[in-house]
């Protein structure tokens, strides 16, 4: 099976977007990186800066111009002490401009690099057993799975060896190299693990009493349009994940919507083929025997937090999950968690889609220790329960996309809302910073994204509030509230909901 080659001749009526992207691929410019280092930034053409970089992981940041973002691979969300010394160093090197972020798809992106560190970063990266290829645009993203995968006492299936054979497959000789559209796969192996949020969402099912996977599709969220993946009605052996992953999204790249940018993820392709119509061409891609199935799984709760101290289903360790406010790091403190996880783990972490990290195999008479250090003072292993489910997009701080700076508002409302109120439970929020929803605020027991509202008869910056997001047994997207409330405004505001809508209770002193 080869990835099919786009052409625009074939395609008279591709968007501005699909041209640029035509030739050459992005991935040919790995050889000439050394040299558009050389040549500088500003001499590159929009198509290549903008678009053809993110082939590699390179993405050009407008609000910080010469300043640009790697974004890695990590299958699975583990990386080894190792590594993320290696990325500490990296970003070190970037003084005050770099930092790292933990993303919603259990991966990091660096930040502050330069043109000319993209050579030797990308040589070092293949060294340290790390990718950013195919990262960004219009190509396969980082597979998720479950981030616990190998120490979960609730596992159904290691997914650790799935989503890497996943990840081979895709980024080897045979895999897509210019999809319509950016395409999200996830493989599930808990009760727990959520994922119809994904383009294609492999969930632990059985048929006949074996243990495999039911397929859903169609999962993504758009300025234009949200959606929860569907069943597709087939079931696999787990040993055909990787394969039928391929023939999808090869599929995919040939009969994706290429005219229409706003109408080319899959949903759409589902949608004018119809399912029965679209399961029927996959089989036949597939060329391989599988069978009919109704959709159900052993997917039943939504995900737990992954936060403090957590047996393992090995006797006598123990996974210290630890709360990253917002997800951002800086190079100090990645070198911490890496000396902390050697130190105290078996040198390995792991990182969630809820932008926190774990560190793994923490034998019980370490424990003390470990909670003892200072890094824990910051990434504590308890946290409120109003910062312990917050997730953030990146925000107007590096994305031009975003109406206001979601990871910094975010963290001082929480804070004001600490001394203001007490909550029985955690309460999911998601911080968006546009209507893109990277920050998947529909997905929040309350969601908040970037907008603007009028106040003392002056736009302002301000959010919208989505409620009643749910990732449980009967997931359902979250629903407008309220169509804009002024940033400075938001503390009040979200006071009186989580109050009448989540039991928190008012603090005396707040209160007085």
């Amino acid at each position: 099976m080869t990835s099919p080659t786009i052409s625009a001749a074939s395609q008279p009526e591709l968007s501005k977007i699909e041209q640029a992207k035509v030739e050459p691929c992005g991935l040919e410019l790995a050889p000439r990186l050394e040299e558009l280092g050389r040549q500088g930034w500003e001499s590159l053409d929009e198509a290549t800066l903008t678009i053809r970089l993110k082939w590699l992981g390179i993405f050009f940041r407008p609000v910080t111009p010469g300043r640009f973002m790697v974004r890695l691979r990590l299958p699975n969300g583990v990386i080894s002490a190792d590594q993320l010394e290696l990325l500490a160093e990296v970003i070190d090197r970037c003084g005050d401009q770099g930092s790292a972020d933990i993303t919603t798809r259990q991966n990091l992106q660096l930040r502050g690099l330069l043109l000319e560190d993209m050579a030797p970063l990308l040589q070092a990266l293949e060294v340290g057993g790390l990718t950013s290829r195919q990262s960004g645009h219009d190509n396969p993203r980082n597979i998720t799975g479950n981030p616990l995968a190998g120490i979960d006492p609730e596992e159904i299936v290691d997914t650790r060896p799935l989503v890497e054979a996943i990840q081979v497959r895709l980024l080897g000789p045979a895999g897509p190299r210019n999809l319509p559209r950016k395409f999200n796969v996830a493989v599930g192996g808990a009760p727990d693990s959520f994922l119809l949020h994904n383009d294609l969402a492999f969930l632990p099912a059985e048929h006949n009493g074996q243990l495999g996977f039911t397929v859903l599709v169609g999962g993504f969220f758009s300025a234009q349009r949200n959606e929860l993946a569907i069943p597709l009605g087939l079931w696999l052996r787990p040993e055909q994940l990787a394969d039928f992953t391929l023939a999808l999204l090869c599929h995919f790249e040939c009969h994706g919507n290429r005219q229409q940018r706003n109408k080319s993820r899959l949903m759409y392709l589902i949608d004018q083929l119809g399912i029965d119509a679209y399961r029927a061409e996959l089989v036949e891609a597939f060329a391989e025997s599988v069978l009919p199935h109704d959709g159900s799984h052993l997917v039943n709760r939504a995900p737990r937090s992954g936060l403090g101290v957590q047996a393992q289903k090995q006797k006598g360790l123990h996974w210290v999950g630890l709360h990253v406010p917002m997800g951002r790091l800086d190079a100090a403190s990645m070198l911490e968690l890496a000396a902390l996880a050697r130190t105290y783990g078996s040198g390995e972490l792991r990182l969630t889609e809820a932008q926190n990290a774990l560190i793994v195999d923490v034998p019980g008479d370490r424990i003390e220790a470990l909670l003892a250090e200072p890094l824990l003072q910051r990434f504590r292993p308890a946290p409120s329960t109003l910062q312990a489910e917050a997730v953030s997009c990146t925000g107007s701080a590096y994305c031009s996309f975003a109406l206001i700076p979601t990871k910094g508002v975010a963290q001082q409302v929480l804070e004001e809302l600490e001394q203001r109120i007490e909550l029985p439970e955690a309460v999911r929020m998601h911080w968006t910073g546009c209507p893109n929803a990277c920050g998947q605020p529909y997905m929040g027991q309350i969601g908040l994204m970037g907008a603007k509202a009028r106040k003392d008869g002056q736009m302002v910056e301000a959010a919208k509030i989505f409620l009643g997001g749910s990732m449980g047994a009967e997931p359902k997207l979250a629903e407008l509230h309220h169509k804009g409330v002024p940033l400075s405004d938001l503390p009040d505001v979200l006071e009186q909901l989580f109050v009448e809508h989540f039991g928190a209770r008012r603090r005396e002193s707040a209160a007085s």
